[in-house]
């Protein structure tokens, strides 16, 4: 998958489309989902153009990983989900149904969220 500059992260990023940021640093912006899956739902991405979590684990800087990461925890906290618990989703590639070509996580929480995926 190659990165497309007109995905709809990247429009936010450039601000072509409106966000309500919940955080934004150097390296990272977060906000929320406009189709929450529960009552905490927030998108967290990067601001360089990786197309998924094996592009952004490849390819960033060391900066950019500990930035990114450094912001999972303060959005956890600012949310108020860090100590009750959330789930972090991060779809990639086809079988992982990645919608956007730019590397995002899920944080979802406020509710307790059931099994990670149905039983077969």
């Amino acid at each position: 998958m190659s990165y497309d500059p007109s995905n709809v992260f990247a429009k936010i990023l450039r601000g072509d489309i409106p966000s309500k940021p919940v955080y934004d640093s150097d390296h990272v912006l977060a906000f929320p989902d406009i189709s929450p899956r529960a009552p905490v739902h927030i998108l967290i991405i990067p601001k360089g153009a990786y197309t998924s979590a094996q592009d952004f684990s490849e390819s960033a800087s060391a900066a950019e990983k500990l930035a990114f990461f450094d912001a999972i925890a303060a959005i956890a906290t600012q949310c108020g989900v860090a100590e009750t618990g959330y789930r972090l989703i991060a779809n990639t590639g086809a079988n992982g149904h990645q919608e956007v070509p730019h590397f995002h996580l899920h944080l979802i929480g406020g509710r307790a969220l059931g099994p990670m995926l149905p039983q077969d």
